[in-house]
C-alpha cells in the first residue's frame, strides 16, 4: 500500500490533475540522470528530471507472490546526457531506477511507484527501448560458487593472486588500422606469442574510447579481434593496454601462469561420463563373480 504525500489524495480527488512520470537513473559509475514525460523539467530532491528525453513507459502492473514485476521504458537519443555510445558503452547496464508518479505543479505531492533496475537495452537508429526490473529479480540471481571444470575467479584478482602487471603478461600497443570498431590491426606486441592475449582485455589510453575497456576474441602477431565493437570510433595511432587472456582451463594455469595451486576449479571432479558409466565386465566375457 501507497502513502501519500499530504494534500496529494485531494488532489488525486479533485478530477482535474497535474501528474507526470519521472524516472531516476543511477548508472554504475555513481551518475545520476533524471527524465520526465512533462514537457517542462521538474525537480525534487537536488534532481532535475530533463523533458526533451522523449521517454515513454508501457504499462506499470503489480502481481502477488514472487514474480518479476517488469515494464519497458522507450525514448529518442537525442539527450546530451543520454546517447547511443553510453549505451553501447555499458554504462546503464544494470543501472538503479526509481519511477515517481509527480504532481509536477507542486513536486513536493509525489509517491514512489517502484524501484528496480535496467535489463535488457535494445538501440535502433534514432531511439531505443529498456526494460525495467523490478526488485524481486535478485530472488533469481545465482548466488555463492558453482561446482565446475573450469576456474570461477578473475586473472589477477584477491583469489587468482596472479600479478599480471609485468612484462610477461601486460603490453602496450598502438592502433594502426580499425575495421568496424572491432577487428583491428596493431604494432607493438609482435613479440608475443600468437594467441597470448586472447579472452584478455583491451585497454584505451588515449582517443575516443580512453578508459573503456572489451574482452578479447582473437589475437594474432599484429592483429586483435574484439567481442563487441567499441562506443565511439577508433582512429589509427590511438594507444591501449592489453592483459593476457586465461580460458579457465587448469592446463592453462599451470603451463601460462605457473598458478595452479590457486586454480579455483574443479578438475578432476566426476562429470556425466561416471555418472553413466557401468559395471566393468571380464574381458573373457564370463561372469565377473566367476564360473
Amino acid at each position: 500500500m501507497k502513502t501519500l504525500p499530504a494534500g496529494m489524495q485531494s488532489h488525486l480527488d479533485s478530477g482535474a490533475t497535474t501528474l507526470c512520470w519521472c524516472w531516476k537513473l543511477t548508472r554504475r559509475d555513481g551518475a545520476t540522470l533524471g527524465f520526465t514525460d512533462h514537457d517542462e523539467p521538474v525537480a525534487f530532491d537536488a534532481q532535475t528530471y530533463a523533458a526533451v528525453t522523449g521517454f515513454t513507459a508501457s504499462e506499470v502492473q503489480s502481481t502477488l507472490g514472487l514474480a518479476v514485476d517488469n515494464l519497458t521504458v522507450t525514448g529518442a537519443l537525442d539527450s546530451e546526457a543520454l546517447n547511443e555510445a553510453d549505451l553501447a558503452a555499458g554504462l546503464y547496464d544494470d543501472a538503479a531506477i526509481e519511477i515517481w508518479r509527480v504532481n509536477w505543479a507542486t513536486p513536493a505531492q509525489r509517491v514512489l511507484m517502484r524501484k528496480g533496475n535496467l535489463g535488457e537495452v535494445k538501440r535502433g537508429r534514432t531511439g531505443f527501448s529498456a526494460e525495467v526490473r523490478g526488485l524481486a529479480h535478485r530472488l533469481g540471481q545465482p548466488k555463492g560458487r558453482v561446482f565446475a571444470y573450469a576456474c570461477d575467479a578473475d586473472l589477477g584478482d584477491a583469489r587468482c593472486t596472479k600479478n599480471i602487471a609485468t612484462p610477461d603478461f601486460t603490453a602496450t600497443g598502438t592502433i594502426v588500422t580499425a575495421a568496424n570498431n572491432r577487428r583491428l590491426t596493431i604494432t607493438g606486441i609482435e613479440s608475443f606469442a600468437a594467441g597470448w592475449f586472447t579472452n584478455g582485455k583491451l585497454t584505451f589510453t588515449t582517443g575516443a574510447n580512453a578508459a573503456r575497456a572489451m574482452e578479447i576474441k582473437r589475437h594474432t602477431a599484429n592483429t586483435i579481434e574484439l567481442w563487441h565493437a567499441m562506443s565511439n570510433p577508433i582512429a589509427p595511432g590511438d594507444t591501449f593496454t592489453v592483459t593476457a587472456g586465461c580460458d579457465k582451463q587448469f592446463a592453462t594455469c599451470k603451463s601460462k601462469f605457473v598458478n595452479g595451486i590457486n586454480f579455483r576449479g574443479f578438475p578432476y571432479m566426476p562429470g556425466n561420463d561416471a555418472v553413466l558409466a557401468g559395471p566393468a565386465l571380464p574381458l573373457n566375457g564370463g561372469s565377473r563373480y566367476g564360473n
